[in-house]
């Protein structure tokens, strides 16, 4: 009945149930950003062993980024082909990812601020704003991908909010990106914001077209991307981010 309905056979059917669909696309823009900006500052240096001299703990970390990167592509991949079994199946396992990916985040901050980044933080507001976006970026992951659990019954919902988690954690990779890949001096904020918040705009305006509303769950993922970026040079350049700075390096006793 649901095939005379629509008039398409079963063949054409899953023909088209496998062409890209929107959440697809948006995985391989922000997997494109991030090995892409990393593949040039990390992997291939690290590779061809012309980067040296980084700690475990820096390994650990771009591990669990780059796990969580390659399980969100997986999850659009099965969503895409419609093995949505086997997608759900893999739900405890992203929690635990998603989970190392907050820890770590914020481990290798607080230890980067014990070093010479957290020395060079306290004078150059360059370094600072870097370190601000450092400082945001777990908990935002972590809210965001609590809301998209708490979702997990609403799909449409479920899926936009796990794209806006990842959003919050784009920007070494969308930095590294155009610093590296296209020679822009310094570390180039106003291009980075401006990114995560097309990708943002984009995830806003899909839904509104597919459900005809924007809900409220996405309303507060997208506060939570956009309203720390005003924040940036004001908090960082400020005398109490330095002593936050501060305080954190010396929380760490890791060499």
């Amino acid at each position: 009945m649901a095939t005379a309905a629509s008039g398409k056979s079963p063949a054409q059917s899953g023909r088209a149930g496998r062409k890209p669909s929107f959440h697809l696309w948006m995985v391989l823009v922000m997997c494109a950003y991030v090995f892409v900006g990393f593949g040039m500052s990390y992997l291939y240096p690290t590779a061809t062993g012309t980067r040296s001299g980084d700690p475990p703990i820096v390994h650990l970390h771009g591990l669990a980024y780059f796990a969580w990167m390659l399980l969100l592509l997986v999850q659009a991949l099965l969503v895409n082909g419609q093995q949505v079994k086997l997608h759900r199946s893999l739900g405890t396992f992203g929690i635990v990812v998603a989970t190392l990916v907050v820890v770590m985040g914020a481990v290798i901050t607080i230890i980067a601020a014990s070093g010479d980044l957290g020395s060079m933080a306290l004078v150059d507001h360059d370094t600072a704003g870097v370190f601000y976006l450092s400082l945001v970026a777990p908990p935002s992951f972590a809210l965001l991908f609590a809301m998209a659990i708490r979702a997990v019954r609403k799909p449409a919902d479920h899926r936009n909010l796990i794209l806006l988690a990842t959003i919050s954690v784009l920007m070494p990779g969308i930095n590294r990106t155009y610093s590296y890949g296209l020679g822009v001096e310094g570390t180039p904020f106003l291009a980075t914001y401006t990114t995560m918040n097309a990708m943002l705009a984009a995830i806003l305006w899909h839904q509104r077209r597919t459900t005809g509303s924007i809900s409220r769950n996405m309303w507060i993922g997208a506060a939570i991307i956009v309203l720390p970026q005003p924040l940036n040079p004001l908090v960082s350049s400020s005398d109490a981010f330095a002593d936050v700075i501060q305080y954190l390096g010396s929380l760490v006793i890791y060499r």
